[in-house]
């Protein structure tokens, strides 16, 4: 079955580096056609320029702190039957393309969502929620890990995540794109309830993987910790004045604030804040509640067509997954090995195993590599047990086929 063109946007803003990895995965993906569209400030143009990808993807100057004008400003420019979107903190497996636009074979999905996994590199941060008028979110039960098309009760819709989410072009522009007053937060749910109140079908898809690193910006540090709760509490504002009933806002608001303060309690806890920070970011929350109350609420008017045609990227993946696996005191031997696949367009994954039980952990590299280190014995998933006996042999046979499907490993490797 033919695959539809996909245009794949990131938006950036004053994270180069943590571009340059997602670039790195977004390069090699197992999948044609697709275009890239970076929308960025001049830190961004920089990496694109760094990596030579300048006259092989669209690259749009945008330095306002606006990721939905910067969304909507990609879309102009993005010629795909399909619009896909991740974030420059994230890094798709190889396989997330092909996966996140299967179930557009349905000509009743609007939307598909995929599935993010955190910091360790193993461990699901967001899997199959849905999202309800006043911003209060709820696990959806899916099954394995072929896609799912949901249909939510009335008041809710199918939650995408915005680091890995994609759109039937035609029905993205139609509903207007991403509302502007959502500088930050909540945008991709407003579109999410949009899409469900004209009728849309949203689909997840399991196997359509990014990992996300939660980078640091002016609304957090790498640790997580808040620096400025302005922009959320305006989103907030705004989500419920175009979606909630208004009798039921103040008392949405009081849980919010109350969840607020209860999380900004743990990082005072913990050593991340200090009391007197704790003081300013709950006076910036109801600062930004009471601006969210003053943003212009337009009608979002249908989006343009394309700007520009459709810009094929030839993804530097030539060959489909390959595996090197061997002892922590052979990693520089077989790092290097691996690199060198790398470069030679292989998706290869390296398995480096250690004679512990440490947990494991998996990483893309800057040359490309998918690396998992951790004990022989350790646990991968968290759920396993914390010792498990095994040999080298069967244990990454069974690292192997916990990732092939996403990776691209043949059954026979």
């Amino acid at each position: 079955m033919t695959q539809p063109a996909v245009s794949v946007i990131v938006v950036s803003k004053g994270r180069g580096k943590s571009l340059a990895l997602t670039l790195t995965g977004l390069i090699r993906q197992l999948y044609a056609p697709y275009e890239i569209i970076v929308v960025a400030d001049a830190e961004g143009i920089s990496t694109v320029k760094a990596m030579w990808l300048e006259d092989k993807v669209k690259a749009v100057p945008f330095a306002d702190p606006n990721i939905s004008l910067a969304r909507n400003i990609g879309v102009s420019v993005a010629a795909g039957e399909v619009i896909a979107f991740l974030d420059d903190d994230a890094v798709p497996e190889p396989t997330w393309l092909t996966h996140l636009t299967a179930p557009f074979n349905d000509p009743q999905v609007s939307a598909v969502g995929g599935y993010v996994i955190g910091r360790n590199g193993i461990s699901f941060q967001w899997t199959a929620r849905a999202i309800d008028y006043a911003a209060r979110e709820v696990a959806l039960d899916v099954e394995g890990d072929r896609p799912v098309a949901l249909t939510p009760p009335r008041g809710q819709a199918v939650k995408t995540e915005g680091t890995n989410m994609a759109f039937r072009r035609s029905d993205l522009v139609q509903v207007g794109g991403f509302d502007p007053a959502y500088h930050f937060y909540l945008d991709d749910a407003d579109l999410n309830m949009r899409l469900a109140k004209a009728g849309r079908v949203t689909a997840i898809a399991p196997l359509a993987q990014v990992h996300h690193a939660f980078a640091p910006s002016p609304r957090r540090g790498a640790d997580r910790v808040p620096k400025d709760l302005y922009e959320i509490g305006a989103s907030l504002q705004v989500y419920l004045r175009r979606h909630c009933p208004e009798a039921e806002r103040a008392a949405v608001i009081d849980q919010f604030r109350a969840d607020q303060q209860a999380r900004l309690i743990r990082h005072l806890v913990t050593g991340g804040l200090e009391p007197r920070d704790v003081t300013r970011l709950r006076n910036r929350l109801d600062e930004g509640l009471a601006a969210g109350l003053g943003r212009v609420l337009y009608r979002l008017p249908e989006l343009p067509h394309p700007s520009e045609p459709f810009l094929p990227f030839e993804s530097r993946a030539t060959q489909p997954g390959t595996v090197i696996a061997g002892r922590w005191f052979e990693a520089r031997r077989l790092r290097d090995r691996a690199a060198r696949r790398a470069e030679r367009g292989e998706i290869t994954s390296l398995f480096l195993f250690s004679p512990n039980t440490l947990f494991h952990t998996v990483k893309m590299t800057p040359q490309g590599v998918w690396e998992q280190r951790g004990g022989l014995w350790g646990r991968s998933l968290r759920s396993d047990p914390i010792f498990r006996p095994t040999t080298f042999r069967r244990r990454m046979l069974r690292e192997i086929a916990r990732v092939a499907k996403v990776r691209g490993i043949p059954r026979d490797n």
